[in-house]
């Protein structure tokens, strides 16, 4: 994609090519600076005030997605529930249970196949979205992923798929979706409605876009949790490569205002009390307390720590088993789904979701056992006590193929929404056996990992939740049954299974475990729920990465990591540079440009100037070499006023051993005239490093000489810069002087953002191609470079602090020799380079 070679690693599918880079760097021609320099104190703060505004409305507005989904997945789901339970009870008698399958297959399948046809119009709203916006903000341009038509696919899509009965949770597209709101609002424009249009010029920049996504993912999270702090730490620990203060204060306010609208309109709708706030999020895991009649029970002992740490071992286990059969099944989607029609992904989608449907209904009908029901506790673990429990957790039960003052313990788990169910695992005691929970973990695993990948907008946190609450509940249950501990709480290691098998899977620990404990409004959770994520993130690393990591490889993404191993300093800039590259002079003419940008699909371009022996000849016969020399010139003396300033600062500072190393290198060396100067500039012979030479030179009708010319370094300029300047025409003809050119604006340059118009969709044929471009103007002078003896270490932090797109290799001289982008610093290139490196020792 942009400058640089790309590399496979050999289970990738897609190419690296089809991802570009984010322009996160600020340069000269920043209009964000330009804006700050224009304006006084007041109303620079005006501006930083908008942005506060902007942030509040995209929290306000992504809780109001929050609210749209949770409605109309409740309202589907219970209008669905209603119908098949009066349907099963009334076949129960009449033995016309297939009769109320079909009922419930033609529900499900009509709402997946609505999911699925959202998702063929808007094919990047499939599964969750966080591998996309973890993308994003690590600085990889996913196309498609931040637009309006892919929000409005993703949020109705997953009620769609929620309501279906497939195993996905609506949580994970939450965040998706947040993140594009954070992404358009600002921009007050849509490709999808073009006709709407505001004079907006501010924020133009992908910076200033990173960070308004980085708020709206936390907000995404915030709603989904009712956990602004853990939405907050979310999008620091999984997304955004760059972070400061700032920003922390106006993501936290985001998700405050997301968490709080929610809450305000949902506890305004269910309770009728307008102002009251009991909702806080989606996800609600309801209150942890032991029961007052219970005198020995605990919600946790420093006895239990044990039994927590061998479960994170055993989540870890079960999270890297479903994470490898997941990227399988989605290695699998990609050679033998994708690439055929897509009429072949709706009906992979139908038969998960017939599938699903038949299993649960059967698993329901003929494992599930039918439990006493009664109003008083007997002191046994096989009755349910009604006056316990809360009322919406009692009125989940179900009492499916039972008899009377009964319920189905399978169908309770089964055929409830997961939120409710996560409740019963939760917080009923006595409910299950372990032969149902046993059970309903091996379907809910294995129909959960079948299904993340499918062509519908799927969620995976509720999923893995429930899963991993099971999983905790059979352990509860296991430790009262045969050793004898009847101390424990069995909600408590419902809630450390869940965490472990979600950690396990997702591999996330400090935004997952305040999210948990925010979830859970118990701080005394903490402990235990980090500790069983450290050790589930631990035992699954050692067999392979998170979920979401392994989706971002299989895209073939680029995505840079938090830091390099410490074998990595064994390699330089000049061992993981590109060295054959593709430039552009100062003064260029259009044939050129045109050329360059068909032929190419760099995203960036050095600006540099040759180091020719003959140019003063070529300064007396050629207008373009010679506008190039002048340049060069202006841009050598410059340079040298410089360097004799920074001497005589130097020789008056207050320092003797300064004061002294400066008279030395006077007094042994004179300082050259300016002419004198740029003549050795210009007549000097630079030979690169020998182990710089690239493998195949870029035209094998060049000489040697030309091969190899020593490039003087002046500046990058963008693709996008340079597309806008060739449709604005902007151009000056050899005849003229380059000042005759005319000049952008910041805001006319901007005028396309983000979406600039291709090169080979530009109708050129009123240009003359012998006319000329400045670039200098327009050019960044002055980017982030290295030297070719860097450390790749220093390099890599350079690259992913600064959120650098391009980073050129200079030399001692000004001279470039190659150029780093994010491709060269990704773990499987940086390796391969690392096995070269030792070939050659």
């Amino acid at each position: 994609t942009i400058l640089g070679e790309t590399h496979e690693e050999e289970d990738e599918i897609l190419p690296r090519k089809d991802y570009e880079s984010l322009d996160y760097d600020r340069c000269i021609n920043d209009p964000y600076l330009e804006i700050l320099e224009s304006m006084d104190n007041k109303k620079a703060q005006r501006y930083e005030a908008v942005k506060w505004v902007l942030v509040f409305a995209i929290g306000v507005c992504t809780g109001l997605v929050g609210l749209f989904v949770d409605f109309f997945v409740r309202l589907f789901t219970q209008l669905k529930f209603q119908v098949v339970q009066s349907s099963v009870e009334e076949c129960t008698e009449k033995g016309c249970l297939a009769l109320s399958l079909l009922e419930l297959l033609g529900f499900n399948l009509t709402f997946v196949f609505l999911a699925s046809l959202l998702v063929l119009i808007q094919p990047v709203a499939a599964g969750s979205g966080i591998p996309e916006i973890k993308c994003y903000l690590n600085g990889v341009k996913v196309p498609g992923v931040v637009r309006l038509r892919t929000v409005v696919c993703k949020a109705t899509g997953v009620l769609f798929s929620v309501a279906g009965g497939l195993f996905v949770g609506k949580e994970g597209p939450m965040i998706h979706s947040g993140a594009v709101v954070g992404a358009g609002l600002p921009q007050f424009q849509s490709i999808s409605l073009r006709k709407i249009q505001f004079n907006f010029p501010y924020f133009c920049s992908d910076r200033d876009k990173r960070d308004f996504v980085s708020a709206g993912a936390a907000a995404g999270v915030a709603a989904a949790f009712g956990a602004p702090i853990g939405g907050t730490l979310f999008s620091l620990e999984e997304g955004s490569s760059f972070w400061n203060q700032g920003l922390t204060w106006k993501v936290l306010f985001c998700s405050m205002a997301a968490t709080f609208t929610l809450n305000f309109f949902r506890s305004g709708i269910q309770f009728g009390s307008w102002g009251s706030f009991q909702l806080p999020g989606l996800l609600n895991f309801g209150e942890f307390k032991c029961s007052e009649s219970d005198k020995k029970c605990h919600l946790w002992t420093a006895v239990d720590l044990g039994f927590f740490i061998l479960m994170g071992i055993v989540g870890g286990l079960l999270g890297a088993t479903f994470n490898c059969l997941n990227k399988r099944l989605a290695k699998y989607r990609m050679r033998n789904v994708h690439p055929k029609p897509k009429l072949v992904r709706v009906l992979e989608s139908l038969l998960v979701s017939l599938t699903t449907t038949v299993m649960v209904f059967v698993a329901s009908m003929v494992l599930g056992e039918c439990r006493q029901i009664s109003s008083s506790r007997h002191g046994g673990n096989d009755t349910l006590s009604l006056q316990d429990i809360s009322e919406d957790v009692n009125s989940s039960i179900k009492t499916f193929f039972c008899p009377n003052e009964t319920y189905n313990d399978m169908a309770t788990l089964f055929f409830n929404p997961q939120e409710s169910a996560i409740l019963q695992l939760f917080h009923q005691d006595g409910t299950f056996s372990p032969v149902t929970l046993s059970l309903f973990f091996l379907l809910y695993f294995l129909l959960s990992c079948w299904t993340y990948g499918i062509s519908v907008p799927s969620g995976l946190f509720v999923p893995s939740l429930l899963c991993g609450a099971a999983f905790g509940r059979l352990v509860a249950n296991l430790l009262k049954s045969y050793i004898g501990l009847d101390h424990i709480y069995s909600g408590t290691f419902a809630l450390i299974g869940a965490a472990a098998f979600l950690g396990g899977v997702v591999r996330m620990t400090i935004s997952l475990t305040v999210i948990l404990i925010e979830s859970t409004n118990e701080i005394t959770y903490g402990l235990p729920i980090m500790i069983t994520l450290m050790v589930a993130k631990w035992t699954g690393d050692f067999f392979n990465k998170g979920i979401y990591d392994i989706h971002v490889n299989l895209r073939g993404v680029p995505l840079l990591e938090w830091e390099t191993g410490m074998e990595m300093d064994k390699l330089q800039a000049s061992d993981i540079m590109e060295p054959n590259l593709t430039y552009v002079y100062p003064h260029t003419r259009i044939q050129s440009l045109v050329s360059i940008l068909r032929t190419t699909v760099h995203h960036a371009f050095p600006v540099v100037t040759e180091n020719r022996g003959n140019e003063r000849e070529f300064m007396k016969g050629n207008q373009l070499i010679s506008n190039n020399i002048k340049f060069k010139k202006s841009s050598i003396l410059t340079r040298a006023g410089e360097q004799r300033k920074r001497s005589q600062s130097m020789k008056s500072y207050p320092s003797s051993e300064l004061r002294n190393m400066c008279d030395e290198h006077i007094a042994t060396e004179e300082p050259p005239e300016k002419e004198d100067l740029l003549q050795q500039m210009l007549e000097r012979r630079y030979t690169p490093y020998p182990n710089l030479y690239p493998d195949q030179s870029p035209s094998e009708e060049w000489t040697m000489e030309e091969r190899f010319r020593p490039l003087t370094f002046h500046g990058l300029i963008l693709r996008s810069q340079l597309v806008t300047l060739l449709d604005r025409g902007v151009c000056y003809s050899e005849s003229q002087s380059s000042a005759s050119q005319p000049r952008l604006s910041h805001a006319e340059m901007l005028e396309d953002y983000p979406h600039y118009p291709d090169i080979h969709d530009l109708d050129l044929t009123l240009l003359n191609p012998r006319m000329i471009v400045d670039v200098t103007p327009y050019m960044n002078p002055s980017p982030f470079t290295v030297s070719p003896n860097t450390h790749v270490s220093q390099v890599f932090n350079l690259f992913r602090t600064m959120g650098l797109r391009h980073l050129p290799v200079v030399n001692a001289v000004g001279e470039v020799v190659g150029i780093i982008t994010r491709h060269n610093l990704t773990h499987e290139f940086l390796q391969a380079r690392l096995r070269q490196h030792y070939q050659t020792i």
